[in-house]
């Protein structure tokens, strides 16, 4: 896995009236490099997050991770207690899929403005509630590429309500993955199945990656779930999907 030398910075996202506060990091050159969105867990843009981000432009990539709370809870971060989930999820309740699209689409046109992101190559990826929003923001037509980490509700909630997020499932356009454990109590495996058929169904370029034994985020070094084994094959397989889909546009 690439270690490249990297630059980071703290910075706000145009959106009609919005300004919505974002974590850039990108690799010390000129690239061009692709684009990444790195969509949050319920607990804001956290240090986790942020470091996230930056892993992300050490493989050689442009990622930026805006905050999916801007509207209600500004400059939104916590920890991962009871508390701290609680309010995370009260925050979460309160968004909208036409707003978190809105926000996604303006995170992409700022990326277009950089000079060093190669304009044609965009991917995202997210993690929890994020896993929920990459799979909607998987639809956007400049979205070549998506890795879904235990993004909960897929198949029986969408933000604000209607239809659930997988009937969004045929407008899905680029390449998706989607990383799962099979033992996330948020997640039952026969969801993971209904998500799997309905790719399939609608000939989606998909993979469905399931790790025996891991729970809701595996991935986050920060939480008492975190899955170092799978992490790391997590990892190979979220960068292979980026070079390969994104690397050679």
């Amino acid at each position: 896995m690439a270690d490249l030398e990297i630059k980071s910075a703290h910075v706000k996202v145009p959106n009609a009236d919005l300004l919505i506060s974002a974590y850039l990091a990108q690799p010390v050159g000129v690239g061009p490099f692709p684009g990444i969105i790195v969509f949050q867990e319920i607990f804001g843009v956290n240090e986790h997050i942020r470091a996230v981000t930056e892993k992300i432009a050490k493989m050689g990539y442009v990622a930026i991770a805006p905050a999916l709370y801007q509207r209600t809870a500004p400059d939104f971060e916590v920890g991962y207690s009871e508390e701290d989930m609680t309010l995370g999820r009260h925050y979460k309740e309160q968004t909208q899929v036409s707003e978190l699209l809105s926000d996604t689409q303006a995170s992409l046109d700022y990326l277009k403005t950089l000079p060093s992101v190669k304009t044609t190559a965009m991917g995202c990826i997210g993690f929890c509630f994020g896993g929920h929003v990459a799979y909607l923001a998987a639809t956007l037509p400049e979205i070549k590429a998506t890795a879904s980490c235990y993004g909960a509700g897929i198949v029986n909630w969408t933000p604000g309500g209607g239809e659930p997020s997988l009937s969004v499932t045929p407008e899905i356009t680029g390449t998706i993955a989607l990383l799962f454990g099979t033992e996330d109590p948020l997640i039952p495996n026969e969801q993971v199945n209904q998500i799997e058929a309905e790719l399939q169904k609608q000939g989606i370029r998909h993979r469905v990656i399931r790790y025996p034994g891991a729970t809701h985020g595996f991935l986050c070094d920060r939480r008492s779930s975190y899955n170092p084994e799978a992490a790391v094959d997590a990892w190979t397989q979220i960068q292979q999907l980026f070079d390969e889909t994104l690397q050679s546009l």
